[in-house]
């Protein structure tokens, strides 16, 4: 099984640590693609600062984000499983998994981002800020520059698969016909009651939250389907509501946040 999920816009700043080696990085292969990235957000954010906040979608009270990726190349790096910290992370809680689960969690899962592509949880990167809808010379949008590049990487990606990503990052990336069958992917739905009549909405931050904890308890769990079918039923034994509409397209309902 693999577990895709989004990064996060909150991360963690290391005060040290090697710099950044994009050939130490999983997927060897994305090499090239993520030196043109990298090479293309550090001269915008070298370059004219008002032009990098705008392009970023940054406020003028975040140039420090700027000024940051500006020396990604000798910046401090750490674990992309200690850099992630934002809702989801938090409720996954990497660190407080025991052994058995963190080292399932290192192969399982796979983070999507605008900056590296595609990356395990052992990988050591810089805190950036690179969003998947950031269009930058002369790549263009990041999410397009992925979408040339990570469909040879993964194109032996095993499944089942559980997509958690965004709508961002789910662009970057699309399985291809032969996959298609062995991917699930995931909407998180709060039902509540409103006069006696059951009403669903989607609710970001706890969506973020659900994600984190259902695939927490995945890991904890040990579980290992080897279908989209057999997943849903590991999901339902570990208490999800878990309806399908259309094949492959999951909802996870909850009814307290």
């Amino acid at each position: 099984m693999h577990i895709l999920l989004p990064p996060s816009e909150g991360k963690a700043h290391p005060a040290r640590g090697a710099a950044l080696d994009l050939a130490s990085l999983a997927f060897p292969e994305l090499t090239a693609a993520r030196e043109a990235a990298l090479d293309a957000l550090v001269t915008l954010c070298a370059g004219d600062e008002d032009a990098a906040v705008t392009a970023l979608g940054l406020s003028a009270g975040q140039r420090d984000e700027v000024r940051r990726n500006a020396l990604l190349r000798t910046a401090p790096t750490t674990t992309a499983a200690k850099l992630y910290t934002g809702v989801l992370y938090d409720a996954l809680g990497l660190a407080t998994l025991p052994p058995a689960a963190k080292r399932r969690a290192n192969g399982q899962i796979l983070i999507f981002s605008g900056l590296f592509g595609v990356s395990r949880l052992g990988d050591r990167l810089p805190a950036y800020r690179c969003g998947m809808d950031v269009k930058v010379s002369p790549l263009g949008a990041m999410s397009g520059h992925w979408r040339r590049a990570l469909p040879d990487a993964l194109a032996d990606l095993g499944g089942p698969v559980l997509d958690l990503r965004s709508s961002s990052y789910a662009a970057a990336w699309r399985p291809a016909k032969d996959q298609i069958k062995n991917v699930a992917t995931v909407r998180v739905l709060h039902e509540r009651i409103v006069d006696g009549t059951p009403k669903r909405s989607v609710v970001s931050h706890f969506n973020k939250a659900t994600k984190g904890r259902l695939v927490r308890d995945l890991l904890l769990a040990g579980a290992a389907p080897r279908s989209v079918p057999a997943l849903v039923s590991v999901l339902r034994d570990l208490k999800y509501t878990v309806e399908e509409p259309t094949p492959g397209a999951l909802d996870v309902v909850v009814r307290e946040l």
